[in-house]
């Protein structure tokens, strides 16, 4: 009777072990998949932002403001570019080189707010469709930052 209960109890408790074996696995299943996640979605937004910020510094500012009913002056369009250089650059060079990874949420934070005022400005222009362009790049952006937080 003593060594039957003695099988039963181990039993159990390698049942238990698996489950928690198994429970592990599944945690680091998602860490792995979140972790791939995040590097896809700051690959494309190292992408979008160094497109977009060079642009800014390669066109024109009457180009940049032509069909516009808000004329943004050049100066501040320049920072806006500068601003969508670095954080595009911040996106991956610190995970990269393993470098101040802390500098990635924060311009991911930054990149959000440009984000903003890109939907804002658009929704202002009467073009409320097409401000879901960089309303879900803020949204990507978004999910960086909480990511890597």
């Amino acid at each position: 009777m003593y060594g039957f209960s003695v099988i039963r109890s181990c039993g159990v408790v390698s049942l238990l072990v698996a489950r928690k074996v198994r429970l592990t696995f599944e945690r680091l299943q998602l860490k792995l998949n979140m972790r791939y996640a995040l590097w896809i979605a700051q690959g494309l937004l190292a992408l979008t932002f160094l497109v977009a910020g060079g642009s800014k510094f390669v066109m024109s500012v009457e180009d940049m403001n032509q069909g516009s009913t808000i004329q943004l002056s050049g100066l501040f369009l320049r920072f806006i570019g500068t601003c969508e250089v670095l954080g595009g650059l911040a996106m991956v060079l610190p995970g990269l080189l393993k470098i101040k990874t802390g500098l990635t949420p924060l311009a991911a934070a930054g990149l959000v707010i440009i984000m903003i005022g890109a939907t804002w400005i658009t929704i202002a222009e009467g073009m409320a469709f097409v401000a879901l362009i960089p309303f879900t790049v803020g949204i990507l952006a978004a999910f960086v930052a909480y990511g890597r937080w």
